[in-house]
């Protein structure tokens, strides 16, 4: 009898034992699952931010070449081209023979030479006009109108030659300034500039075109009729 009381007593220790130990388990368990999702978001959350930065450097440099290269060329610089000097030198030395009475092309003075001067040399005139005090002879193959007074003496040449037309106001006065005076003749605007106490120098440009027409150099002394009593 003793020997069944101590059974029993044994099997209720044991009952308890594994109850307890059951609860254990099942209550870790848990805790370990918990645990393996934490575990798993860590290496995704911390890969994304790495791969930004390694992408920035190879973009940074792309950008920043872009206005080196823009700035380093002389975009604005507007170098004088050699036509731009030839044009203003052309105008210029017009104004230096005007000093002298001369035209370029064209070997007569005015008040130094006489009509008769360029007949012996041209020939006849294609017509010839009155205008004002002076008489006007035109040769059309010379590109020249010769204007004397009736003593015969030269007052005025004019050359209507090609290589005259194409200047403009703003290329006359960019090498001789503004003119000295400027009168209006029908359509046509005429810019005077001063080349010396006796003569000037005469830019006819048609409102039309915008263009140099024909060139002047008249003699202001000797344009009055010096046969008068």
């Amino acid at each position: 009898m003793k020997n069944v009381s101590k059974k029993a007593s044994v099997y209720p220790m044991l009952i308890a034992s594994m109850l307890m130990f059951t609860a254990c388990t099942s209550t870790e368990k848990p805790a370990a699952s918990a645990a393996a999702p934490i575990a798993s978001n860590t290496p995704s959350s911390v890969v994304e931010p790495s791969s930004t930065p390694s992408s920035a450097p190879s973009s940074a440099p792309t950008t920043s070449s872009k206005p080196a290269s823009t700035s380093s060329g002389n975009i604005n610089v507007i170098p004088i081209s050699s036509e731009t000097t030839s044009v203003s030198k052309q105008i210029k030395d017009m104004l230096e023979l005007a000093k002298l009475g001369k035209v370029a092309g064209i070997e007569f003075a005015a008040e130094t030479k006489f009509f008769e001067d360029v007949e012996k040399a041209w020939g006849n005139a294609d017509h010839k006009e009155a205008v004002g005090s002076g008489i006007y002879a035109t040769y059309t193959k010379k590109n020249a109108v010769i204007g004397f007074n009736k003593g015969d003496q030269i007052i005025d040449i004019r050359s209507s030659d090609p290589k005259l037309q194409s200047l403009t106001l703003n290329q006359i006065e960019q090498a001789l300034g503004k003119p000295v005076d400027t009168k209006v003749n029908g359509d046509d605007m005429i810019y005077i500039y001063k080349a010396s106490d006796e003569f000037q120098l005469k830019f006819i440009i048609p409102k039309s075109s915008g263009k140099v027409d024909h060139i002047s150099v008249f003699d202001t002394k000797h344009s009055v009729n010096n046969m008068a009593g």
